[in-house]
């Protein structure tokens, strides 16, 4: 059980992202202080099992020395300089090499950034160039999905489609669209299977693409598994069919791998697990598994083309390719390939997760559409299964779960009402044992307390 600590005075100055900091001055906020493997240690020396790998991110897991090592070494030797006005360093050069080698065919050039949010910018930017270099400037309109999520910065929060973020800041910008997201659990007619959903669901592309004008439209962006949106992994139908469609009417298929990306779904790449091949694919968080900040977008073929046809690009950020974020990157995606850990993921945990997930989960009578692909998983808080009733405030229900988890050393997360975990690749089946033993606990607290307040409820009603 974790001991109570305040650490008020941790956020006298810091304001939190996505975060009520009101909330956070009154009550305090948990320090984190060390961490090791698969695990944080909090200021109270509490132990607690990172079951979100950080923010999706520790894919190698915490306390690789080597990668300290190497970031130590980069700083002494070379600890900034710039790729603009033609100027390189071996670390940038020595990271593309890698990103081309373990990317499929085709993707052979790099743009660097430092976070999902800045690689998603790129994009945009990067997708409209494109299209005006090639003669067809109209094609400015970007579709998204709702409940998708891209980052937080004006063109990621805009293509993404959370309404909460969409309130804040006058987004969308303008030319961005967004269609419905691929949930079968929550959005599919009765007795429609997962396959006629998948179509469907695709098909909502062309409806959108048909209604604006494929003239007008340069891109479909999508993760190939919802994260920040749920862990929503579509039918096997429906990324193929996408893929069919945006070549029909000759628009570009962008994947975000922010998430996905660098094994989380047993393949270096979401995807490879999906089933399709974009144009452009955008990455971060496990590029360097969060041990520095750097993000990357990788352009295939045509695409490159197209873009050094229209000369200067006038996009790119100070440290773009920063040598030291470079160097580590390369050495976390040398550990990932050499130690074979996502063909681990792929062959052996994820399968085991998936099995674990689903038997630990099924059992509670507030829980459906379980649901899991490599080390990637979630399930829905939901107030009759039978019925596929949703609880009424859709999120803050999961927030009460996610307390409960946290209360007692286990991070999950919650999404809307959504409760998902994507822990480091490097997890054991013990360790998955552990984690779930505390989350079957931590769901029976739940379960209890979710008793004891419908009654209430319906008490008060009558």
């Amino acid at each position: 059980m974790t001991k109570k600590t305040d650490n008020k005075h941790a956020v006298k100055h810091h304001l939190h992202p996505f975060s009520d900091n009101a909330q956070l001055k009154k009550h305090g906020v948990r320090m984190m202080v060390k961490a090791k493997g698969i695990y944080v240690y909090d200021s109270e020396g509490n132990e607690i099992i990172d079951g979100m790998a950080g923010l999706w991110c520790v894919n190698i897991g915490y306390g690789q020395k080597k990668l300290a090592k190497i970031a130590e070494k980069q700083m002494e030797v070379l600890p900034f300089y710039n790729t603009f006005f033609k100027t390189t360093h071996p670390a940038v050069i020595r990271l593309s090499e890698k990103l081309v080698e373990i990317t499929p065919n085709n993707f052979n050039h790099v743009f660097y950034t430092n976070s999902g949010s800045e690689s998603i910018d790129t994009m945009i930017r990067m997708v409209r160039h494109y299209w005006s270099s090639v003669g067809q400037p109209n094609k400015k309109i970007i579709i998204g999905r709702w409940n998708g999520y891209h980052g937080s910065t004006l063109g990621g929060a805009s293509l993404g489609g959370m309404k909460s973020m969409h309130e804040q800041g006058d987004l969308p910008i303008a030319n961005i669209v967004h269609i419905d997201q691929p949930w079968y659990y929550g959005l599919a007619d009765d007795n429609e299977s997962e396959e006629e959903f998948g179509i469907r669901a695709a098909n909502w592309l062309e409806e959108k693409i048909l209604a604006l004008g494929a003239d007008k439209i340069a891109a479909f962006v999508g993760e190939p598994i919802q994260g920040a949106g749920g862990v929503i992994i579509p039918p096997t139908t429906y990324w193929p069919r996408i893929e069919e469609i945006c070549k029909k009417y000759n628009i570009l298929l962008v994947a975000d791998e922010v998430i996905c990306g660098y094994g989380r779904t047993g393949n270096w790449f979401g995807f490879e697990t999906l089933g399709f091949t974009p144009d452009i694919f955008t990455t971060a968080k496990g590029l360097s598994s969060g041990y520095l900040p750097i993000g990357a977008v990788l352009v295939n073929d045509k695409v490159t083309e197209g873009l050094l046809a229209g000369g200067e690009f006038n996009h790119g950020f100070t440290y773009s390719g920063h040598p030291v974020a470079a160097a580590v990157a390369y050495e976390n995606l040398n550990i990932l390939d050499k130690k074979n850990i996502i063909e681990k993921v792929r062959t052996k945990t994820g399968p085991y997760l998936r099995k674990r997930w689903q038997e630990t989960f099924s059992k509670f009578k507030y829980v459906a559409d379980i649901r899991s692909e490599g080390l990637m998983c979630g399930f829905t808080l939901v107030k009759n299964r039978e019925t596929r009733e949703l609880f009424d405030d859709f999120g803050s229900t999961g927030l009460i779960c996610r307390d409960i988890f946290f209360k007692n050393n286990l991070i999950f997360r919650a999404c809307g009402d959504h409760m998902v975990a994507a822990p480091p690749l490097i997890i054991s089946k013990k360790e998955i044992d552990n984690m779930l033993d505390i989350a079957s606990a931590c769901m029976r607290e739940f379960e209890e307390m979710m008793d004891k307040k419908l009654k209430t409820d319906t008490d008060k009603a009558a």
